[in-house]
């Protein structure tokens, strides 16, 4: 036990002062303090004064539009412009307006509208004012058919649509939609978890492999214990990156102002309505999908005998994962398909698919224990293939071209 306890604590710490720990670390706080802080960011640099828009009416639309737009709440400011359009362009070039529009009257006594500026990029302003003059438009048209303003508002009132579930225990529309969003967010941390971690592993056993010490540390350690020591340092190593993420997360997201904090980027988070066995369950497929891929990338690894070639070793397992990821970005619109759902049993795609449907649906619990059953079975098999390939792969030196050394790796460690 001593032994695989020097292991652990030997990879977490070397791999803890890295500066490739520090680094990703560091980018992704700063990452979070953007997110977090994003609607103050854009409010400092979008503090420019309101655009400043001349109104050239032919007809006798301005105050109804100048109406219209503090109905909008718009931050446009309307200025009517008694002057030539040479004017209103030459008080464009002074700075004086930012814009003009032409206001007519069309043959169907209608308004329509000619927009001007040094250039039309900006997409905000004009689409404001062509909205205001629709609902303007169909004012007036209202006004026509006789139709009452009360009557107008009524008939712009949006459909009441509500969706009830039929099925018992089924989730609630709310309690859909932050589960989807739940799950979302962790399917990509899933995802990137199990392939920046598992690649980790993979690289650590091939930078010691090619430092030449592998095979001391082979005959002083059982190969099970030393995998299983990089594996787990590896995973203490992700547990303290995420949890100091976390802590972060949540101290910035407690400076901001109340207001800020419930209009900001991160006002959709609101997991207030998630069941605590969904969470669970996001800890137990988040821990055994890790394990199973890094006992996996742990037994690749060992096959190659420089850092270099490790890349090139894995890209069938990260092939896995993004069919898994992408079978779950199918499964988020149609959870309940029997694609989904044959997939869900496949220890490979189980911790991403499996916990989509978790998230999503009302299954019944025998699902998720066979689930778990050929998950943790795998892991075991792999546990078991992974440290006898282990055991002859870190004695194989020279270049790797295939998995097919693998055969080459289990000859190897019957052997010894």
């Amino acid at each position: 036990m001593n032994k695989f306890l020097i292991v652990l604590s030997q990879t977490y710490l070397n791999r803890l002062k890295s500066k490739a720990f520090i680094i990703t670390t560091v980018i992704t706080l700063l990452m979070i303090f953007l997110i977090t802080n994003l609607s103050t960011i854009i409010d400092n640099f979008d503090s420019s004064e309101a655009d400043r828009v001349g109104v050239i009416d032919t007809g006798s639309y301005y105050t109804q539009l100048e109406n219209q737009m503090k109905m909008m709440e718009s931050d446009i400011v309307l200025e009517k412009f008694d002057g030539s359009e040479e004017k209103a362009e030459q008080a464009i070039e002074e700075g004086d307006l930012d814009s003009y529009l032409i206001l007519k009257e069309n043959e169907n006594s209608e308004p329509t509208a000619l927009y001007k500026a040094e250039t039309v990029a900006e997409q905000v302003t004009p689409q404001v004012l062509e909205s205001a003059l629709q609902q303007l438009k169909s004012t007036i048209a209202a006004e026509k058919a006789g139709v009452t303003q009360e009557q107008l508002s009524e008939i712009d009132q949006p459909i009441q649509f509500q969706k009830v579930a039929l099925e018992k225990g089924a989730k609630t529309e709310d309690e859909l939609n932050q589960a989807r969003v739940f799950v979302y967010v962790l399917l990509f941390v899933i995802y990137f978890s199990v392939i920046f971690y598992g690649n980790m592993v993979a690289v650590e056993v091939a930078t010691e492999k090619s430092s030449r010490v592998m095979e001391i540390l082979i005959s002083s350690v059982s190969p099970v214990k030393q995998m299983f020591g990089k594996i787990l340092g590896i995973a203490l190593l992700g547990l303290t990156q995420y949890a100091i993420i976390i802590a972060s997360g949540y101290l910035f997201m407690q400076m901001q102002e109340d207001d800020l904090a419930e209009a900001g980027f991160l006002s959709f988070l609101n997991f207030s309505n998630l069941s605590a066995s969904l969470i669970v369950y996001a800890i137990v497929f988040f821990i055994l999908g890790y394990l199973l891929y890094a006992t996996i990338l742990a037994m690749v690894g060992s096959l190659v005998s420089r850092a270099e070639e490790v890349q090139q070793m894995i890209m069938p397992v990260q092939f896995l994962i993004i069919i898994a990821f992408f079978i779950a970005m199918f499964g988020l619109s149609t959870p309940s398909s029997t694609f989904v759902t044959i997939s869900s049993f496949i220890p490979f795609f189980t911790p991403v698919v499996m916990f989509l449907r978790v998230g999503m649906l009302s299954i019944p619990f025998w699902e998720v224990a066979v689930s778990l059953a050929l998950l943790i079975g795998s892991i075991v098999f792999f546990a078991i293939i992974g440290a006898k390939v282990y055991r002859g792969g870190v004695l194989m030196y020279g270049k790797s071209s295939s998995l097919k050394d693998i055969g080459k790796a289990l000859k190897l460690s019957r052997r010894e």
